[in-house]
């Protein structure tokens, strides 16, 4: 009984192992990621190309989260986002 089920347990992990396999082949999505509501900034390392994106809720959450990395960052802001688009700033 007990090398039955062991070997029940060997096939059931085999065909689990190869189901996940079939998940992530493929090519994958080239369609941008939906931009959540709020302020953006972009953080990086001071002379280089590339940084994360911050997101936060408020404008007065955005300034004291630039006030706070701008000491040993580089930070640039990209602007306030509603319903996955930019929100154009009116000049």
């Amino acid at each position: 009984m007990f090398v039955e089920n062991q070997k029940n347990a060997a096939c059931v992990v085999a065909i689990l192992l190869t189901f996940e396999n079939l998940i992530y082949m493929g090519r994958p999505p080239t369609r941008p990621k939906k931009l959540r509501d709020g302020f953006y900034i972009e953080v990086r390392n001071k002379g280089s190309k590339t940084g994360i994106k911050i997101v936060r809720n408020s404008k007065e959450e955005m300034q004291k989260a630039i006030k706070d990395y701008s000491k040993t960052k580089e930070v640039i802001v990209l602007g306030e986002s509603k319903n996955g688009k930019w929100v154009v700033q009116p000049k």
